[in-house]
């Protein structure tokens, strides 16, 4: 099998490129390190290309940038692909707003370019497109909460297993990153349902694992752990320090792509993300990974809460679960934390 990833020195592609690597693929990878350029040098990718390099056996790197339509149209011609993982995106929530057009482009413009290459050169190939929980806005918001100690929880039963897939993406506050993902998330279902393309949509959660280059707007779990390990202070963001959010590992993440690889649904929209059992309040994180590093996090409190954010966000992954019955999430949260820390760790020497 030939497989395409873009953004694949980030978390998810990354992870994605060692996956069907061991498994004796052949993995094209799409990055042009964007992340630099969003978020200074502490988004730089270009050390876990390198970690790829040494890692894998038929791994071809590609600096693309996918919104050149005419680098994209000449890469899927010379290549005929059985998979394509894009996972290459502005992912930012807060620093959208610097950059609209640029944010735009790379997250609806750079997507377009890919589903439209696919189908006109690899129209039988699984295209999964990594979307995000914040195309639902903050319409989340409206189900009713309880505060409780230290994190929000829901106040209904029947919304204990989080949000599904029903939750509507309009008539609500995004940010221009929602937005610009929203648009991607739609023509992406659109290929899928209009052209009949083996299309899966994924809205994801918050993706974590060591592989992460988490920056202060972007990789809550990552920078949590880089800000104790270092010594630096971590601004809390409103709420009280009690917003809630699943977290899944990126290995998990991708044995969910590779199970609707097997078995396609065109156009299908999952919700994706580590579900109740991996979910955690910004207070409980912080009380877990000063205790698992054996650290103390300096923090300081900013009243006003992110534009257009959740405040309780939980995965109900009982779509996918039901589709996919092989899948199940396999590394819970002291995992996740116990890798990323030993991973920041070794990259502070």
């Amino acid at each position: 099998m030939k497989v395409l990833v873009t953004g694949s020195s980030g978390l998810i592609g990354s992870e994605a490129v060692e996956h069907f690597d061991r498994q004796g693929h052949e993995v094209i990878g799409v990055d042009n390190n964007m992340r630099r350029v969003f978020f200074g040098p502490a988004g730089d990718t270009l050390w876990n290309l390198e970690r790829l390099k040494r890692a894998t056996k038929r791994f071809t790197h590609a600096a693309l940038d996918i919104r050149d339509r005419a680098a994209i149209e000449e890469l899927f011609r010379r290549q005929r692909f059985d998979l394509i993982v894009h996972c290459a995106a502005q992912p930012s929530h807060d620093k959208a707003k610097e950059i609209p057009l640029l944010d735009f482009e790379v997250n609806a413009l750079g997507t377009v370019n890919l589903l439209e290459a696919t189908r006109q050169h690899s129209p039988e190939a699984v295209f999964v497109f990594l979307s995000t929980n914040k195309v639902y806005g903050d319409a989340p918001n409206e189900i009713p909460l309880k505060e409780l100690e230290k994190r929000y929880d829901y106040a209904r039963t029947e919304d204990y297993d989080g949000i599904d897939e029903t939750c509507r993406i309009d008539r609500t506050l995004h940010s221009l990153f929602g937005a610009s993902k929203a648009a991607a998330d739609l023509v992406a279902q659109e290929y899928g349902r209009y052209f009949k393309m083996n299309v899966g949509i994924f809205r994801g959660g918050c993706l974590t694992g060591p592989s992460h280059s988490g920056v202060e707007l972007h990789g809550f779990l990552s920078y949590l752990v880089k800000v104790t390990l270092s010594g630096g202070t971590y601004s809390i963001f409103g709420y009280k320090g009690k917003q809630v959010r699943d977290n899944i590992h990126s290995y998990d993440v991708v044995r969910a792509i590779e199970e609707f690889a097997a078995n396609p649904r065109p156009g299908e929209v999952y919700n994706l993300g580590g579900g109740r059992a991996n979910s955690i309040s910004m207070l409980e994180a912080i009380e877990r990974i000063e205790q698992m590093s054996g650290n103390k996090l300096a923090w300081r409190y900013v009243e006003e809460g992110r534009k257009g954010d959740h405040i309780c966000y939980i995965s109900n992954l009982g779509k996918f679960k039901k589709d996919y019955p092989n899948w199940k999430i396999t590394r819970g949260l002291d995992t996740i934390l116990e890798e990323i820390i030993a991973s920041q760790r070794q990259q502070l020497k």
